[in-house]
């Protein structure tokens, strides 16, 4: 893993086998303000309100309601959304081009739309039957004692 791990922190919701469902109050990785911040948090803010939920690993055996910290491994997060934006992105450019030199105008608009969802079946099957990486999964790395159970200093 090169880079340094994006962190925040989230309350256990539910635990199975492999991982818990973690609810998270902000959105990204809480280093929005600093040099090479993913600028997550202003993102989430549009769009999203209340806090969110996301399954991660749980290689530490925690519990519904503990307070832990969750990791990302550095570069995931571009390295997805380059594949959810650039993959449908480079389909419709690469639709319409081709649609526009076989039928001109006409062609561009439905090459494009062939393009966009040949690169959104081709995204689906690619997550689908990739295996996880258990390297660039988001996981549980610490847990911590509840306010009211933490030892004044």
């Amino acid at each position: 893993m090169q880079g340094e791990a994006s962190t925040i922190r989230a309350v256990v919701r539910a635990v199975d086998a492999d991982g818990a469902h973690v609810e998270v109050a902000q959105g990204g990785c809480g280093r929005c303000h600093e040099k090479g911040g993913c600028g997550g948090q202003h993102l989430t803010q549009a769009f999203c309100s209340g806090p969110r939920r996301y399954y991660v690993a749980n290689d530490i055996g925690v519990q519904v309601g503990d307070q832990v910290t969750v990791e990302v491994a550095a570069g995931s997060l571009r390295r997805g959304a380059n594949l959810a934006y650039g993959m449908p992105l480079l389909g419709l450019i690469g639709g319409a081009l081709a649609g526009k030199a076989l039928a001109g105008d006409a062609g561009a608009i439905i090459g494009g739309g062939l393009g966009l969802v040949l690169a959104y079946w081709l995204l689906a099957r690619k997550t689908r039957n990739s295996p996880v990486d258990r390297q660039t999964q988001p996981r549980i790395v610490a847990r911590h004692a509840p306010a009211s159970e933490a030892v004044p200093r």
